[in-house]
């Protein structure tokens, strides 16, 4: 058995699926896909009685049946944005949300649908003295490719050099950098 590290030591190690780019590391037009999921019955159920979500579209196999547009039982919509989301989370310790902007439900989705996201970079621009402002749009697509769920998140990103990007602060006004 390999040497154990001392406790005090622990806090050296890098914690595992984190990232730590800053706002000078953000480029426009990166693209990432996540890995693909599929929703169970039991795990959307869970959710909506989490989230106290038991309307007929999402909780009532007959009333989906018999009198929904569907036929068939939906996912909840904040499931949807939810596990899209999580699937491209990618826990940067110097990353904060800031909001979500343009959040559209597109496609239904229904239990037993598998999902993936797309994540893609798409402005950056000085927002703060110690903090930039982000913008990445996620596309949570189902099935083999159709566009469930579009949104795009505003995080705040810190500098690294914040004396350099004051100038560029002082320039934008606001406006994204490209």
């Amino acid at each position: 058995m390999p040497e154990s590290t001392p406790p005090e030591l622990h806090s050296q190690i890098k914690v595992n699926a984190t990232e730590d780019w800053m706002f000078e590391d953000f480029e426009i037009g990166v693209k990432a896909r996540s890995i693909r999921r599929t929703l169970s019955e039991g795990e959307c159920m869970l959710f909506n009685a989490m989230v106290l979500d038991m309307h007929p579209y999402v909780a009532d196999e007959l009333f989906a049946q018999r009198e929904g547009l569907f036929g068939r039982r939906l996912v909840a919509g904040a499931m949807v944005f939810s596990v899209g989301l999580g699937l491209m989370a990618n826990n940067n310790i110097h990353t904060f949300s800031y909001g979500y902007d343009k959040l559209r439900f597109i496609k239904p989705v229904f239990i037993g649908d598998t999902l993936y996201t797309i994540r893609t970079h798409l402005a950056k621009r000085p927002k703060y003295k110690e903090m930039g402002l982000v913008t990445v749009s996620y596309e949570i697509f189902k099935n083999d490719g159709e566009l469930a769920l579009y949104a795009e998140h505003l995080q705040t990103v810190k500098y690294r050099h914040p004396e350099s990007i004051q100038t560029e602060l002082d320039k934008s006004n606001g406006e994204d950098l490209r």
